[in-house]
Parts: C-alpha cells; sequence; structure tokens
C-alpha cells in the first residue's frame, strides 16, 4: 500500500501538522489503527504532564522510609504503610 503526506488538525493547539507516509507506514506495520491527533510538540507537552519522560520520573513525590531489613534510610514513591513488613515508616519526630 503507498501511503501519501497527510495533513491532520490538532486535537489540543489548533494547529495543522504532516502525518508523513513513512510515519503511515510505521503505524501500519505496528498495527496502530488510529491516527494522531496531536502535533508533535503538544504530544510531549501531553507525556511530560503525564511524568513520562521516558522512565525517569523525577517529579515523582518521594517519601522517607527505612528498610525493615538493613534499617537503611530511603526514598520510596508511595507513603510507607506500618504494617508493611519491608518497609517502615520512619519515627514521627514532634
Amino acid at each position: 500500500m503507498a501511503f501519501t503526506d497527510k495533513q491532520i488538525q490538532c486535537v489540543d493547539c489548533g494547529k495543522e501538522f504532516t502525518f508523513s507516509a513513512a510515519e503511515q507506514e510505521f503505524f501500519a506495520q505496528k498495527g496502530y489503527t488510529n491516527e494522531p491527533k496531536r502535533c508533535l510538540p503538544c504530544r510531549q507537552n501531553r507525556k511530560a504532564e503525564k511524568g513520562g519522560n521516558g522512565g525517569s520520573r523525577g517529579s515523582l513525590q518521594k517519601y522517607p522510609a527505612v528498610c525493615a531489613q538493613c534499617g537503611k534510610e530511603t526514598e520510596v514513591p508511595f507513603e510507607p504503610d506500618r504494617a508493611d513488613p519491608f518497609i517502615a515508616a520512619p519515627a514521627i519526630v514532634r
């Protein structure tokens, strides 16, 4: 099947962007049935807002914790629960 460049309007910013023949071929090879709805800058912004920056989740909130097995202080991406047998919540100092 021969693909040709196609103009699509971005649902976020309203600007037109090109869905190239090469991109269409890639989508077809991957089995994707939907065309992109957003231009590249809007896709990148949306991905950054969701924290999907290539596996590095730097903006994710971290909580202090102490390993229940070795006692080492660390940070975890969830609020520790004292009932968790592997992670002890740090003592609250008042």
